[in-house]
């Protein structure tokens, strides 16, 4: 293992300006990304990655110290510390991005569309987006991988009226999550979530048994009182977590 070096350029005066121990971290998360080290294995311990980045066992520390704090890295007394499997989490008060919590796991991120196409409201559907039947809506489906494993498969309906710069929109390397985040300045969002049964097509996109466990996540979000969005997100149930909080003024 090499310690980080500086490179030239803009690039060096950057490092340079870094604190040790954030330049160890983000050499760390690097060496993660790029499959050095997989999730669930043991990482070097403090001694070892001291001597290897020329430094004091302490500046190390402080980094995976860090890392661990942010779901990067798990500490185990008397067995090292290891790169922390993929359980994602999503925060129920909140619209996460789906290529963060991603990054966020130490993974690369992987995106396939599946399919996109306008259709006309049903009953249903408009009862769901709170339109009339028959409006314009812009359906997609796409799978979010980690390190090239299935990790969410989204299925989405935009509304076109309260959106109508998604329909130009073709969504081939990026997902309507990104998009409607950047776009679109959201007001409310609810969640449904279930536990089910793994139906045979969604098993077979998650690259999982059929009657596997899922976890379902409906999100309908707003702006103001117009429903711009609801989503369908799967994802395998042991790959995932919820985390909600709240607070009294």
């Amino acid at each position: 293992m090499q310690a980080p070096h500086d490179t030239a350029g803009a690039g060096a005066e950057s490092a340079k300006a870094s604190p040790l121990y954030g330049r160890i971290k983000a050499d760390i998360l690097q060496r993660i990304r790029k499959g050095e080290w997989r999730p669930g294995a043991t990482i070097p311990g403090e001694v070892e990655l001291a001597r290897s980045y020329g430094c004091a066992r302490m500046t190390v520390n402080r980094a995976i110290r860090e890392l661990a704090g942010e779901g990067v890295l798990e500490r185990r007394r008397r067995a090292g510390t290891r790169v922390a499997p993929f359980t994602g989490h999503s925060a129920l008060l909140d619209i996460p991005r789906i290529d963060q919590e991603i990054e966020r796991l130490g993974a690369r991120v992987g995106y396939r569309l599946i399919g996109r196409k306008s259709v006309a409201a049903d009953a249903e559907l408009a009862a769901r987006l709170d339109v009339a039947q028959g409006a314009p809506i812009l359906e997609v489906t796409c799978l979010h991988l980690a390190d090239g494993v299935p990790f969410q498969l989204e299925r989405r309906w935009i509304n076109l009226q309260a959106a109508p710069d998604a329909a130009g929109e073709d969504f081939a390397s990026s997902g309507p999550n990104q998009w409607l985040l950047d776009h679109i300045a959201w007001s409310s969002v609810e969640h449904e979530v279930a536990a089910l049964a793994a139906e045979p097509a969604d098993a077979e996109v998650l690259g999982i048994a059929r009657g596997a466990p899922i976890l379902e996540i409906s999100r309908r979000t707003r702006q103001g009182s117009r429903v711009v969005t609801l989503a369908r997100l799967l994802h395998p149930g042991e790959s995932y977590r919820l985390q909600a909080r709240a607070s009294v003024a």
